[in-house]
């Protein structure tokens, strides 16, 4: 609609300049014995005829032969019929108004909106780094971003550190045989402190900055630890026991509360922002939501919901940071679904089939976006529209599964972990519009993917 009105009225523009043009040549012309008369009603023609005809008649006549009383009987005869005007053709009435061709109420309809431009995603990762003997388990959790922009990796025995700033690697620490491999690691708030989860059931803390062990969690778990997160200074850790248990790491006897819910082995764990609610997803293919106000030192806590609409281990946790009570999970090979939870009612809100393992999940902080990584047969990291689960990029290059992934502080980088015992960063969410990026010496950071060995 929009379009023919206006295709119409760029047809008039355009046969107003020829039909101008037209009209002069033709006034030259004797064939042109009519003339264009804009409104006929407003004309007197009878006036019209009187003036020509005395014009011509004056022509002919003498002016000196004509007498007093003609002369008077003439003027006489003029102001009856209001002959005194010096206009033959004269308009009576206004133009019209021109009509618009949209009405005022609808004219918004043609105004262009001011899209929002479409953000750029790098189909190829900015670098890569060598990742050797990291262990390809699903049920572990060896990668982790830290608030300092520091990221950590277990490969094998020895916990590697990354940092995002300058690029610089350093060691953090290498268990014995006897008591490795590590099984998870995990940053404090605080970026400096960070948890090791081992092979032999116990947890380490360690002081990054001073690289000092600051004491060992041991007797709460029976075997490995594979799955931490911190509450303040309320450390988490989830174990093949099918275990949870809540640390306060500032006090001597660390145990103040234990969930128990699960069958088989926690492979996930995650507490909401608010730090009331924590989610779990373990290998019996059950996700359980567990409320902090109803946890008791005295007793094993009950949880709050109970969810096992998975049908393989659920691994993949993610809190919503702009929906509070939405958790977003990913089940793993034989159910390869990303599902919506409202944790207040334990009611699934979505469920999409993404065709194969899901393995971790990150919210994007700036959009409604949730990306997800995924195993056998692309081995990709897709990028979904929420709530629509549109997808809105695919990228590829690992030849493996991608167990792990972690997001940079900014929230806009993306470290993926692969069993091709490869590292890769992906600047998959954007620059956020509140962040200036900073200066940087070296002029092409990032500029081609290279290969650089962690250790």
């Amino acid at each position: 609609m929009d379009a023919g009105s206006y295709s119409a009225s760029s047809n008039k523009k355009q046969s107003r300049c020829p039909l101008q043009e037209q009209l002069l040549q033709r006034r030259n012309s004797r064939e042109n014995l009519d003339r264009f008369i804009p409104n006929r009603s407003a004309m007197d023609f009878d006036y019209a005829h009187y003036m020509l005809t005395e014009a011509a008649k004056k022509g002919k006549e003498n002016p000196a032969v004509s007498s007093p009383s003609r002369e008077a009987y003439r003027k006489q005869l003029a102001e009856t019929f209001n002959m005194n005007r010096s206009r033959i053709l004269a308009f009576k009435n206004k133009p019209p108004t021109p009509v618009e061709a949209i009405p005022n109420e609808f004219a918004f309809v043609q105004q262009p909106k001011s899209a929002k431009p479409r953000r750029h995603i790098p189909q190829t990762c900015e670098r890569t780094l060598d990742a050797p003997d990291i262990m390809d388990d699903y049920y572990l959790n060896l990668l982790d971003w830290g608030s300092s922009n520091v990221l950590s990796i277990a490969l094998g025995s020895t916990v590697y550190l990354w940092d995002a700033s300058d690029g610089a690697t350093s060691e953090l620490v290498t268990i014995d045989e006897e008591n490795g491999p590590v099984t998870s690691v995990k940053w404090a708030p605080d970026g400096r402190h960070i948890a090791v989860g081992l092979n032999n059931s116990e947890v380490q803390l360690w002081d990054s900055t001073a690289n000092r062990l600051l004491r060992t969690l041991k007797g709460g778990h029976r075997s490995r630890v594979g799955a931490l997160d911190w509450n303040n200074h309320i450390l988490t850790t989830g174990g093949m026991d099918g275990q949870i248990i809540n640390n306060d790491v500032r006090i001597r006897s660390p145990i103040v509360d234990t969930y128990q819910g699960h069958d088989q082995e926690v492979c996930g764990l995650k507490w909401s922002a608010s730090g009331q609610q924590l989610a779990s997803g373990g290998n019996d293919n059950c996700l359980h939501i567990w409320d902090r106000s109803m946890a008791s030192s005295n007793s094993t806590t009950q949880w709050l919901h109970r969810l096992e609409d998975h049908t393989a281990a659920v691994k993949a946790l993610a809190w919503c940071p702009f929906q509070g009570n939405l958790l977003a999970s990913g089940g793993g090979g034989s159910d390869r679904c990303i599902k919506f939870w409202n944790t207040h009612t334990g009611a699934c809100l979505n469920s999409v089939d993404t065709g194969s393992q899901v393995c971790s999940l990150i919210w994007n902080k700036n959009e409604r976006e949730l990306l997800s990584s995924h195993g056998f047969t692309q081995n990709q990291l897709t990028l979904w529209k929420y709530p629509s689960m549109v997808k809105v990029a695919e990228l590829t290059g690992h030849t493996s599964r991608v167990l792990f992934m972690a997001q940079s502080p900014d929230g806009c980088t993306v470290a993926s972990a692969a069993g091709d015992e490869t590292l890769r960063f992906w600047n998959v969410f954007g620059t956020p519009e509140v962040a200036k990026p900073a200066p940087k010496a070296n002029p092409e950071p990032f500029a081609h993917q290279r290969q650089t060995m962690i250790r």
